[in-house]
């Protein structure tokens, strides 16, 4: 998984003035089509949605087709679009893949708002505007059409409702995904938002959307949902069932990694400065709600836990070292779950630190259950096993609070949460991290030049301008 994204921080989300985007010679908004082996759909489908364009939009637009390895005559009808059309300019990479296509003109286009639409056009382009909207306004960082939303109209065979719907209850059970639909090919970001997540996108093919919406909602980015109508092509070429077994690969890679804090998505949480969260209320402490709430999970579970095991190991030991042995692990596992969940401490960043400090609240724990069986055992002599755990259980729940109140003044302050909380020791929420220039490459592994920008005379970028001929060829894109 890419970690090689730069730290510095997104400017403020601002409304996007059309004047501005103008008067630089670029346009507010590029429309990616990416095609492989479209001769046929691929100049209605761009003629279509430049005739809508050119009537309801009103920012200056572009259309860029991203030819991903036709070997049919998709690139030459690219081409005499691109000749003949303003505003239209097509690309050529000699590697498959959609997520790949995207991620290479994405990185290199200089639009403030990035959108892409499937070439069968399924989704309405009435719903377009409605879905930029918010990011030209700023809004929100990224928006996604929906099918699955209550309101949008869909016709589409049950198969396929099927595996729609099935796919978004695998994110939602093993990622956590809120968002309601990741396969609809109808999205848009923001340039500098997707400047800083596209290098950690892994994914070149269909399961690009999906990593890319995942991340982003890890990170805290808003999404904004626009419900769509929707009517199925039966003529597609997507090979439902290889689509399938990438998409749960993709899954599970992308679940791994999350769940060993692999990704520095706490660097991009309240990444530009207009969070009101970031705004100070004095005597009112930050995230204590939420804290208290995760933490009372995390000791019922631990309690359970803990409670099994001192059953466990009191088969064949005294009630002492079952006790100690019990509260041992069951510590060990807390301080890592409240670490986690609670203070929402990522990254291996401090962790032993973080342990030690849990093994000395531990051991204050450790001191008030072991007092309580001591005086248990000197007032009754030799209890039963229901009344030890009694016992346990009412030393348990003060050794809890305590452990809270340690917790959150000593072992996770407040000024850990600016600092650990992006997989760094160090507590750097990005002054001195090195900027990557090269959003393409591996951190590991060589680096591929990234294609020229298309010039003035190659390409014009808006309505007012016919557009030469803007065939590109990258053939090394990642």
């Amino acid at each position: 998984m890419r970690t090689d994204t730069p730290w510095s921080a997104l400017p403020a989300r601002d409304h996007l003035l059309a004047g501005v985007a103008d008067a630089a010679g670029a346009p507010v908004l590029d429309v990616v089509v990416p095609v492989y082996n479209e001769e046929k759909d691929l100049e209605p489908c761009v003629l279509r949605l430049h005739d809508h364009l050119a009537r309801t939009f009103p920012y200056a637009f572009r259309i860029t087709v991203a030819d991903n390895a036709s070997t049919d005559r998709t690139p030459e009808v690219a081409r005499r679009l691109a000749r003949t059309l303003p505003g239209v300019r097509s690309y050529r990479l000699e590697e498959k893949g959609r997520g790949r296509a995207l991620r290479t003109v994405w990185s290199h286009s200089d639009a403030p708002v990035l959108a892409y639409m499937d070439v069968d056009l399924s989704t309405d382009l009435n719903a377009l505007l409605p879905l930029v909207a918010p990011l030209i306004s700023g809004h929100s960082d990224l928006a996604i059409g929906s099918r699955l939303a209550r309101s949008s109209r869909v016709v589409r065979g049950t198969k396929r409702e099927f595996i729609s719907r099935a796919y978004n209850i695998i994110l939602r059970s093993s990622l956590a995904a809120r968002f309601s639909d990741a396969q609809c090919g109808f999205k848009a970001i923001r340039r500098e938002v997707a400047q800083r997540l596209l290098p950690m996108v892994e994914d070149t093919g269909w399961f690009f959307d999906t990593e890319l919406l995942v991340l982003a909602e890890r990170a805290g980015l808003r999404i904004h949902e626009v419900p769509v109508d929707w009517v199925d092509d039966p003529d597609s070429t997507v090979h439902i069932v290889r689509t399938a077994t990438e998409d749960l690969k993709g899954v599970w890679r992308v679940g791994r990694a999350l769940a060993v804090g692999a990704l520095p998505l706490d660097r991009l949480a309240r990444p530009f400065g207009d969070d009101p969260r970031d705004r100070g209320i004095g005597g009112v402490p930050r995230g204590l709600a939420r804290q208290l709430v995760g933490f009372c999970v995390v000791g019922a579970l631990s309690t359970l836990l803990y409670l099994a095991l001192y059953s466990l190991f009191r088969l064949g030991v005294g009630p002492q070292l079952a006790n100690g042995c019990a509260l041992l692990v069951s510590a060990v596992v807390n301080t890592s779950a409240n670490r986690r969940l609670t203070f929402g401490v990522r990254g291996r960043g401090g962790a032993v630190r973080h342990q030690a400090q849990g093994l000395v609240v531990f051991a204050i724990g450790l001191a008030l259950t072991s007092g309580s069986l001591a005086a248990l055992g000197a007032a009754s002599g030799s209890p039963s096993h229901g009344t030890e755990l009694a016992v346990l259980i009412a030393a348990n729940l003060a050794a809890t609070v305590l452990r809270f109140l340690l917790f959150r003044a000593w072992v996770f302050p407040d000024r850990d949460q600016g600092g650990d909380r992006g997989g760094d020791a160090d507590g750097d929420r990005g002054g001195d991290a090195v900027a990557v220039g090269d959003r393409g490459g591996d951190a590991d592994g060589p680096v591929h030049a990234p294609p020229p920008r298309p010039s003035a005379e190659q390409a014009d970028d808006t309505r007012a301008e016919p557009a030469d001929d803007t065939h590109h060829e990258l053939r090394n894109a990642r």
